[in-house]
C-alpha cells in the first residue's frame, strides 16, 4: 500500500457535485504524478464499471474503481466531500471517495492490496479517522496502515441472554463472496458477513472470496460440517455443486454488505424447517438472485439463459451451411448424407460443400435441445439439464420446434424445482441429483410434452412457420419496423435478443418469410456500430479523441453484426446515440422487408452477402438506416453543443466519455 497512495493524492475538501466531477478530480491527480497515461479512458473504464452496478455502500462510502489499460501501476486516491456525492447508495450520499485504479494485467500481490482495503472500510473507527483527518499527510498514512484508527474507549454494556446454551454445538455457516471486478465489494462483503457472524452468539461463520486474483477454495471438511451456506455474489459461483444438499440463502454481493445479519437470521431459520434445497442458480445470465427480483425478471433470465448457450450452436451450424452453399450451391442441400460417408472426394469441392452441409444440419439438431436444457438449468442448476434436453429433443421429434423448445425448458425446470422441495431422508439426498431427479423428472416431461402440451404447442408453432411464409405487403413492413426496432433499442441487451431468437428459430424449419426476418434482423442489428463510426467521420469534433477511436473499431464491429459496438457511445451520451439509433433500426428494417431480401445465415454480416437474396437492395437497407441514424445523432450532439457553449463558463462541467468495456466489464458479443 506504501506506494498506491500519497499525500498527493488525497483531496480533503473535494468540490465535485456528482460522481462523474469526483471522480475526474481524483484522476487527474492520478494523471499528474504519471499513473494514469489517458484521462479520459480511464473515466470511461470507470464509468462502464459503474454501469455495471452502483459503487455507492452504506455509511456514506463511494468506492469507483476499474481495471483499465490506462493505469501503469495500482494507484489509490481519496476524497473527502462536505456536502456528499451520490453513488447510489440506499443510505444517501457518500462523502467518503476512493477512486482504485488497478493495471489491466495487475498481479495477485496488488489486487491483495486492494481488498485489504476494502475490509478497512468496514471498520466504523477507520471511517471516523478519515473523517477527523485535518491533514493529507496524515489521511494517506491512516488509509496506507502506518498510523492505527484510534481504538474506541470500552464501554460497559449489559449482557445480552444466552442464546444457546454454552455445551451447545455452534450453527456453522459457510459463505462465498463474489462481484463481477473482484476487488472491491467481493472482500467488503466476506468481511461484514464475518464481523457479524463473531458479534452473533452461537455462529461460526467462514467465507470463501472468489475474487479477481482467483481463490482459495474452503476445505471440504469444513463444507462439510456447515449447517447452512450463503453466496453473496453478482457473478456466477464456481464449483457450486460443493455446497449442494444444505439449507442456502442465495442474494446479490450488496446484500452481503448492507444486511449480513439479516442473511445469517434467514439461513438459520431455513434450517430450522429443513429446508435443505440445493442452489438454483450458476448461469451467466442469472448472477444477480436480489429477492426483490419479480416473476418476470427471473422468467426473462431463464430464457436468456437458454437463448445463451443456444448461440454458439446457431451460429457454428448456420455459418458452416452457409459456407457449403457458398461452395456448392443451394442444390447441396439435396445432397445424400450417406454419400458423404461412402463417397468423400478429397479433391472434390462438392465433397467438401456436402460435408459442410451435413456438419452444419448436425449443430443445427441441436438448437432445439440446447434451448429447452439450458433453459431448465438456468432454473434448477444442474439436475434441470437431463429433463431440459429430453423436452427440446422430444419437441424436434413431434414437430414443436423453437416454441416447444420454450415451453420445455420451463416445464423441465419447474419440474425438478418441484421435486427438490419435496423432503427426503438424509440417506436418499446423495442419490437426488444422479438418479432420483433425472428419471422422475424425465419421465414426467415425456408425458406432458407426448400426451398434454407438445400437440397444441407443435399446431402454434405450424401456424407462426405459415403466417412467416405467407408475409407480403404492410404486414411485412410492419414487422420489420418492430424487428429493427427491438434490434436496436437496446444494443445487445434482452430486445435484441428476443428479437435475435425469433429469427433464428424460423431458421429451425425455414421458408421464404423466416428468411426474410433474417435478412431483416440482422441488417438492423448492424446499423448502430456502423452509424457511429460514420458519425465521427462526418464531424468528429462533436466527439471525443476516445470516441474517434471507437470509431474506427465500429466499422468492422459493425460490418461484422456486432451490435454492442455502439455500447461505448451509448453508454456516455444515451439518448443521442439510442433514440436515432431505434429510428435506423426501423427504417432498415422496413426497407429490408420491402426490398423482399432473404438471409440463410443466422450471422457473418457483410461477410455473407453472397448468401443474400436480393443483395444490393440489402445493402442499400442498411447503408439508408446507417445514414438516417448518423444524421439525427450529429443534429441532437449539435444541438446539445450549441447550448453547452451558450452557458456560461462557470456551469459548464466536464463529463467523461465511455470506451468499450474492458474485461470486467464487457458483454459476450452479440452473434
Amino acid at each position: 500500500m506504501t506506494e498506491m497512495i500519497t499525500a498527493d493524492l488525497v483531496d480533503l475538501d473535494l468540490s465535485a457535485g456528482t460522481k462523474e466531477a469526483a471522480a475526474r478530480s481524483l484522476a487527474e491527480r492520478m494523471v499528474a504524478l504519471g499513473r494514469v497515461t489517458d484521462l479520459d479512458g480511464f473515466l470511461a473504464d470507470v464509468a462502464a464499471r459503474e454501469a455495471q452496478m452502483p459503487t455507492g455502500l452504506d455509511g456514506g462510502i463511494g468506492i469507483p474503481h476499474c481495471r483499465s489499460a490506462h493505469v501503469t501501476e495500482p494507484t489509490l486516491a481519496f476524497g473527502r466531500s462536505a456536502t456528499g456525492i451520490d453513488f447510489g447508495a440506499p443510505d444517501g450520499p457518500a462523502d467518503l471517495i476512493f477512486l482504485i485504479a488497478a493495471p489491466a494485467g495487475a498481479d495477485d500481490a496488488h489486487l491483495t492490496i486492494l481488498s485489504s482495503l476494502a475490509r478497512q472500510l468496514m471498520d466504523d473507527d477507520f471511517k471516523a479517522a478519515l473523517r477527523a483527518a485535518t491533514d493529507a499527510g496524515a489521511a494517506a498514512s491512516l488509509i496506507r496502515g502506518d498510523t492505527p484508527p484510534p481504538e474506541p474507549e470500552p464501554e460497559d454494556t449489559p449482557e445480552d441472554s444466552a442464546a444457546v446454551a454454552a455445551d451447545d454445538a455452534p450453527f456453522r455457516i459457510v459463505a462465498v463472496t463474489s462481484c463481477p471486478t473482484g476487488i472491491a465489494h467481493t472482500y467488503m462483503a466476506a468481511e461484514s458477513l464475518e464481523n457479524t457472524g463473531r458479534d452473533t452468539d452461537g455462529v461460526e461463520l467462514v467465507v470463501e472470496t472468489q475474487g479477481s486474483s482467483g481463490f482459495t477454495r474452503l476445505d471440504p471438511a469444513v463444507i462439510a460440517a456447515a449447517d447452512g451456506v450463503i453466496f453473496a455474489h453478482d457473478v456466477p459461483v464456481r464449483e457450486k455443486d460443493r455446497f449442494a444438499g444444505k439449507p442456502t440463502v442465495d442474494v446479490g454481493v450488496k446484500a452481503g454488505i448492507n444486511r449480513p445479519a439479516e442473511l445469517i437470521a434467514e439461513l438459520r431459520e431455513k434450517a430450522a424447517r429443513g429446508e435443505t434445497t440445493a442452489p438454483t442458480s450458476s448461469t451467466p445470465v442469472d448472477n444477480s438472485g436480489e429477492p426483490s427480483d419479480g416473476y418476470a425478471t427471473k422468467l426473462r433470465k431463464w430464457l436468456m439463459s437458454g437463448v445463451s448457450y443456444m448461440v454458439p450452436f446457431v451460429a457454428a451450424g448456420g455459418l458452416l451451411i452457409a459456407i457449403s452453399f457458398a461452395l456448392g450451391g443451394y442444390k447441396i442441400a439435396n445432397t445424400d448424407v450417406q454419400s458423404v460417408v461412402d463417397a468423400f472426394n478429397w479433391g472434390s469441392m462438392h465433397s467438401w460443400a456436402a460435408l459442410m452441409y451435413w456438419t452444419g444440419q448436425a449443430a443445427f439438431a441441436f438448437l432445439v435441445p440446447v434451448l429447452a436444457g439450458f433453459i431448465a438449468y438456468g432454473m434448477a442448476d444442474r439436475p434441470g439439464l437431463v429433463p431440459g434436453f429430453v423436452a427440446g429433443s422430444i419437441a424436434v421429434t413431434i414437430n414443436a420446434g423453437f416454441l416447444g423448445g420454450l415451453v420445455g425448458g420451463l416445464i423441465a425446470g419447474a419440474l425438478v424445482m418441484a421435486i427438490q422441495r419435496v423432503k427426503v431422508p438424509d440417506v436418499l439426498r446423495g442419490i437426488m441429483p444422479v438418479v432420483v431427479i433425472p428419471l422422475v423428472s424425465s419421465a414426467l416431461v415425456g408425458f406432458l410434452m407426448f400426451a398434454v402440451v407438445g400437440q397444441p404447442i407443435a399446431w402454434v408453432q405450424t401456424r407462426l412457420t405459415d403466417w412467416l411464409g405467407s408475409l407480403s405487403g404492410s404486414n411485412a413492413i410492419i414487422l420489420g419496423v418492430v424487428l429493427g426496432v427491438m434490434m436496436a433499442s437496446d444494443l445487445g441487451g434482452p430486445l435484441n435478443k428476443v428479437a435475435y431468437a425469433f429469427a433464428v428459430g424460423g431458421l429451425a424449419n425455414p421458408n421464404d418469410g423466416s428468411l426474410k426476418v433474417m435478412a431483416a434482423v440482422m441488417a438492423a442489428g448492424m446499423v448502430p456500430p456502423l452509424a457511429m463510426a460514420l458519425a465521427t467521420a462526418v464531424r468528429p469534433k462533436l466527439f471525443t479523441k476516445t470516441e474517434q477511436e471507437n470509431g474506427k473499431a465500429a466499422w468492422v464491429l459493425g460490418a461484422s453484426f456486432i451490435t454492442e459496438g455502439a455500447i461505448p457511445f451509448a453508454a456516455a451520451d444515451p439518448f443521442r446515440v439510442i433514440v436515432p439509433s431505434i429510428v435506423g433500426g426501423g427504417v432498415t428494417g422496413a426497407l429490408s422487408m420491402l426490398f423482399d431480401a432473404t438471409l440463410r445465415a443466422p450471422h457473418g454480416g457483410i461477410f455473407v452477402v453472397p448468401l443474400i437474396g436480393n443483395a444490393w437492395l440489402y445493402l442499400v437497407a442498411i447503408a439508408v438506416g446507417t445514414c438516417v441514424t448518423a444524421a439525427l445523432t450529429v443534429l441532437l450532439k449539435s444541438v446539445r453543443k450549441q447550448s453547452a457553449d451558450a452557458r456560461p463558463e462557470s456551469v459548464k462541467a466536464p463529463s467523461p466519455t465511455v470506451t468499450a468495456p474492458t474485461s470486467e466489464a464487457a458483454q459476450p458479443a452479440q452473434v
